[in-house]
């Protein structure tokens, strides 16, 4: 082996071990704020403190999002009902009365969109992310200190943070989906194609060309369903999050540093880090 090859062979593999070292540093620092910032194990924290009642639980529901301290579930009523444990702050588990048809919980704010098509946000709203626009919705997602929303005519608008990273920047033209992540967003085109906006640290905002179905915006990574069914996912893949399993797929949707998919025959697999079990879902 010349020197010149022996130089190359060596920086590729300090590229490599830079890389994982970076996502070790990651993970451990996720993992260390999630524990002190989640008090399961402290005495006071034994019972979760919850908003709902042991009627409501029971309760049939159409749809649930689960968001950091808290998670949002919408009855069959069109109610929106919330469960949250010790650490939810500033209202985010308080959601208003009346009747919806979807709901999306975030890191600390929720936003749902009311049976007339108008959004309302509740929860932290330092940054305007729980101040929506005004106007009639189809789908509305909560992202990191942003929301972001798709009008009936098809157009999207955001609202919040968008200092500098453009994640409450969205692109013009007519879009069927919409989700925001941590410091960027994606989209479906009425065409099928994704587009991402925001923050495009470790490829976040690249999607892969091609026609899409679904897609899911994270704090660090995306995925998406394929026309085919089959899933893919761009991004940060520090613990696999990023690298889902062959097959076929009805839904996904990416979270921190894991992501979890419905198969067509209904059984949930999950993929990434699986501290705490977040990716081992139940049979």
């Amino acid at each position: 082996m010349t020197t010149t090859m022996r130089n190359k062979a060596y920086s590729v593999l300090l590229s490599l071990a830079l890389i994982a070292s970076a996502c070790a540093a990651e993970t451990a620092a996720e993992q260390t704020s999630e524990t002190a910032a989640e008090p399961w194990d402290s005495a006071e924290a034994a019972e979760p403190e919850t908003a709902v009642s042991s009627e409501t639980a029971s309760s049939e529901f159409s749809a649930v999002s689960a968001g950091h301290f808290h998670s949002c579930g919408l009855r069959a009523d069109g109610k929106v009902c919330e469960y949250r444990v010790a650490g939810a702050i500033e209202g985010q588990s308080s959601p208003p009365s009346g009747s919806f048809t979807a709901v999306s919980a975030a890191g600390q704010h929720s936003c749902g969109i009311r049976t007339g098509g108008t959004v309302e946000c509740w929860g932290r709203d330092c940054n305007g992310e729980s101040s929506p626009p005004s106007g009639s919705f189809t789908a509305v997602s909560a992202g990191f200190r942003h929301s972001c929303g798709l009008r009936t005519g098809g157009s999207l608008e955001c609202w919040g943070y968008d200092d500098g990273d453009g994640r409450a920047s969205p692109p013009s033209g007519s879009f069927t989906a919409v989700s925001a992540g941590g410091s960027h967003s994606c989209g479906i085109r009425t065409g099928g194609t994704v587009e991402c906006w925001g923050d495009d640290f470790r490829g976040r905002a690249s999607p892969p060309s091609g026609s899409f179905t679904a897609v899911s915006a994270a704090g660090r990574h995306s995925c998406g369903i394929r026309t085919g069914g089959t899933v893919e996912c761009w991004g940060r893949d520090c613990n696999g999050e990023s690298s889902p399993p062959s097959g076929s797929f009805t839904a996904v949707s990416a979270g921190g540093s894991h992501s979890c998919g419905i198969r067509t025959g209904g059984t949930v697999e999950c993929w990434g880090d699986d501290f705490r079990g977040r990716a081992s879902p139940p049979s």
